[in-house]
């Protein structure tokens, strides 16, 4: 089969099997993944969607550390293409989505049944690739830890990547005030488009002040959920914006500087700070995982949300998908979609 191997660390920017400097070899004759247990099922892959972990994992900057080489990859979309002797939830040709903490930038995956969700009919394959990690954030994030309400005021900052667009049309679905910041006209006009209340252009004014005069028009008192994927002095500028009793989403660190949150300003302001490693749900809270999926899944289905696909790359390139990732070029997802080969045998 066809897989994509860190065979070392380094910058995933640099083209596949170009050099010795490339972290990324493509292997075209990889051995497929076997069936380990009576519950497992093999998946083959239509898509799967680059994170920003994925990226920092590569380069050897992210807190799990796989042993080299190994195949990166997380959230996926594709068919069962064969199951074991015990599997009762699945059949060969379901349609499916899930998380792996490696092991998605491949044409198979073998899974266990329980981590598989079944994608209703009518869903786009590849954009459904993009579900898990991005959206499953967000909707753990703003339901789960936030218990985001209809009317409070969401700030979603980095509003145009993933996990930026899927925080937005959650916040949307759920009836919060959304106002978003991003990088650049033609982002600002994509948000705009979602039905933001409110988008600032970090790139031409002050945002502080952008967003208070908002607030002041609406005659609203301040942030009550802010949603950080950035880091950096934009959470800093971001916390002066922050009701009492706010809510503080710590997602990532996409500026590349982690963001100090003074203790005695939350003291005094009974802010909860929450921090998110959603991937750990899947070791200590699977089932909020599985039931975040299938809603957010019966969303797609409805209409409620699109997953909005900014670039999708053949294996070759995942160079330039990690590139459109790290120069933030994208407006949502980045994906990897795989052609369809030859099946495997379906057989045990």
């Amino acid at each position: 089969m066809e897989a994509l191997l860190c065979r070392k660390l380094g910058d995933p920017t640099i083209p596949v099997d170009d050099s010795e400097n490339s972290p990324l070899t493509l292997s075209k004759a990889h051995p497929i993944p076997q069936l380990n247990s009576p519950t497992a099922v093999r998946v083959r892959v239509k898509a799967t969607s680059l994170n920003f972990a994925n990226y920092l994992q590569i380069l050897g900057k992210y807190q799990e550390k796989p042993p080299l080489p190994f195949i990166p990859g997380s959230d996926y979309s594709g068919t069962v293409e064969s199951v074991g002797s015990n599997v009762t939830k699945f059949r060969i040709g379901d349609p499916v989505c899930s998380f792996a903490g490696l092991g998605s930038f491949a044409q198979f995956i073998v899974a266990d049944e329980t981590e598989l969700i079944r994608v209703p009919d009518g869903c786009d394959m590849i954009a459904v690739g993009a579900l898990p990690v991005a959206y499953g954030t967000s909707h753990v994030a703003l339901l789960h830890r936030a218990q985001l309400r209809a009317g409070q005021v969401l700030l979603v900052l980095g509003a145009a990547g993933g996990v930026g667009v899927s925080a937005v049309q959650i916040g949307k679905i759920c009836g919060a005030i959304v106002i978003a910041v991003a990088r650049g006209e033609e982002k600002v006009k994509f948000l705009k488009s979602l039905g933001v209340d409110h988008v600032v252009d970090s790139s031409t004014g002050n945002i502080t002040d952008s967003i208070k005069g908002f607030l002041k028009a609406r005659k609203l008192k301040g942030v009550d959920v802010l949603y950080d994927p950035v880091g950096g002095k934009l959470t800093k500028e971001s916390m002066k914006l922050l009701n009492w009793g706010a809510n503080i989403l710590i997602i990532g660190f996409a500026s590349g500087e982690i963001p100090v949150v003074p203790a005695n300003i939350a003291l005094v302001k009974n802010w909860t700070v929450h921090g998110l490693y959603w991937g750990s749900y899947k070791i200590h809270r699977p089932a909020v995982l599985e039931d975040s999926l299938k809603e957010l899944l019966s969303w797609v289905a409805r209409g409620l949300i699109t997953i909005n696909i900014s670039h999708t790359f053949s294996p070759p390139e995942a160079n330039l998908a990690f590139a459109a990732l790290k120069d933030r070029k994208a407006i949502g997802k980045v994906m990897i979609a795989f052609d369809d080969h030859k099946a495997a045998s379906s057989k045990l």
